[in-house]
């Protein structure tokens, strides 16, 4: 337990480092700043995975199930994500962005309980549970993730309306591939909740949890199901794309927010510790 506190020391500095290169870049665009704070970034989640592969070891179950576990796991997503679509795309911004999220995150864990155990012992005696939480987190890696690429949307939409030119319009994807980027991640995004959704109702009647459609933490999953099929309904079918769509997606990942942070406080059997 102490050594895990140590990394998890660790990952913070180490993390708020990456993060004030990243942000010094943003202001002054600098090709060496932004290499030293992308290898900050790589050992950040070099230590966060030898941080949960500890926990898993120490524990008897796949550390999903509190709220520290779950937002510890949650911005490993984001900066693992990350550093996959900026090696890939080279998209410095997206990359800032996105780790100012996972960040404050990890900061916000600081005042969740690291030692709370799940409420109910036998819940670690159900794999389902496992992979319905962890496709949950991955579809909100996704929507996070496409998120950012709809806020820099309306962000560049608007700055090219004003034809306001700067270093940092240079900087930025094109509209079109914002745009298209967004896309493709809630196309991810939306199979894997559906999943997740499925999973839980199927671990939800063997645990014989009657009336579970009822509970705020579901149907909250169930709302955020449908705005974002909607999205995808409305991309698909009439053809809606730009603006219009980008502040529907920053719309919907409100939703997501709301459901994760606020409705699993009053739900009956999804409450974090």
């Amino acid at each position: 337990m102490f050594h895990e506190s140590l990394i998890y020391d660790a990952i913070i500095y180490i993390y708020a480092g990456s993060v004030l290169l990243y942000f010094a870049d943003f202001l002054n665009s600098s090709r060496k700043v932004n290499r030293i704070a992308f290898w900050l970034l790589a050992v950040v989640w070099a230590l966060q995975s030898v941080f949960f592969v500890m926990s898993m070891l120490e524990k008897d179950y796949f550390p999903v199930l509190t709220l520290f576990e779950t937002l510890f796991f949650y911005s490993w997503i984001l900066v693992t994500l990350s550093l996959v679509i900026n090696y890939f795309f080279r998209v410095d911004l997206f990359v800032f962005f996105t780790n100012v999220i996972g960040f404050s995150i990890l900061a916000f864990n600081f005042f969740s309980n690291q030692s709370a155990s799940p409420l109910v012992a036998e819940q670690l005696t159900s794999e389902l549970l496992f992979i319905h939480i962890s496709l949950a987190l991955l579809s909100y890696g996704a929507f996070s993730l496409s998120f950012i690429f709809s806020l820099m949307y309306a962000v560049e939409d608007r700055m090219l309306k004003q034809k306001i030119w700067n270093e940092w319009l240079r900087r930025l994807p094109g509209l079109g591939l914002l745009d298209l980027y967004s896309y493709r991640l809630n196309m991810v995004g939306v199979p894997l909740l559906i999943m997740s959704i499925i999973l839980g109702a199927i671990w939800a009647n063997l645990k014989e949890i009657h009336n579970f459609w009822l509970d705020p933490k579901v149907f909250m999953s169930d709302g955020v199901l449908i705005a974002y099929s909607l999205y995808l309904y409305q991309r698909v079918t009439y053809g809606w794309h730009g603006k219009k769509l980008a502040l529907w997606n920053i719309g919907a990942f409100m939703l997501v927010l709301l459901n994760y942070l606020v409705s699993g406080s009053v739900s009956s059997f999804h409450q974090w510790l």
